[in-house]
């Protein structure tokens, strides 16, 4: 045999031997399932009700302002906790020295009734905020939300948190402190409280 024969016999062969390799690449059984998937996120949408939970004028020392409002979850997710934070701003304040207006109003109580567990003699143990001015109240962030029910209590409300889809009424009591002295410098002032709520989402769990 000539070496052109041979060396095409050679070439035919390599190349046959080439297709059969790759015919066997794809030569397998397969199936394909494919899945849909999606990551929806919730969501935490809380509001006050009404917005505007006072709003009074011609105060005098001695008045005292009983309110009521509701802190409503209207989203999807529970609520863990809810934030309050004071400020406030005094138009007049310059005319007050040192004094702060803030100082003379007092929160005898902030208390969410939804929460509210009674001790022995009709003691209220769920107060979020007893006895204190707006001007310390500042430096405070309380749960409005929190169930701070002391464990001799023997009628419980719920438990701490605002569950999707429900809401707290919320109880508070202020008073224009007379204290017996000058007040005069606080004649025409006007004080702008805002209570900001700041809703918290429960832990993360295995779903």
């Amino acid at each position: 045999m000539s070496i052109k024969k041979k060396l095409g016999l050679g070439i035919a062969s390599a190349a046959l031997g080439m297709s059969l390799v790759g015919g066997g690449t794809f030569a397998y059984f397969s199936d394909t399932e494919t899945t849909n998937n999606t990551f929806a996120a919730g969501t935490l949408d809380l509001s006050v009700d009404p917005t505007t939970i006072i709003n009074v004028d011609n105060l005098k020392p001695g008045d005292v302002m009983y309110r009521d409002f509701d802190l409503v979850n209207g989203g999807t997710l529970d609520i863990s906790k809810v934030d309050l934070s004071t400020s406030y701003t005094v138009d007049g304040a310059e005319n007050n020295g040192t004094d702060d207006f803030g100082k003379h109003i007092i929160v005898h109580f902030l208390e969410n009734a939804d929460k509210t567990a009674w001790g022995l003699g009709g003691i209220d143990y769920n107060d979020v905020i007893t006895s204190t001015t707006l001007h310390d109240l500042k430096n405070m962030t309380p749960d409005a939300v929190e169930s701070v029910t002391a464990w001799w209590a023997w009628f419980g409300g719920e438990e701490s948190g605002l569950p999707a889809g429900t809401s707290d009424q919320m109880n508070v009591l202020f008073e224009f402190v007379d204290n017996d002295q000058d007040q005069n410098h606080f004649q025409g002032d006007k004080l702008n409280l805002e209570w900001s709520f700041t809703a918290h989402q429960t832990e993360g769990e295995e779903r």
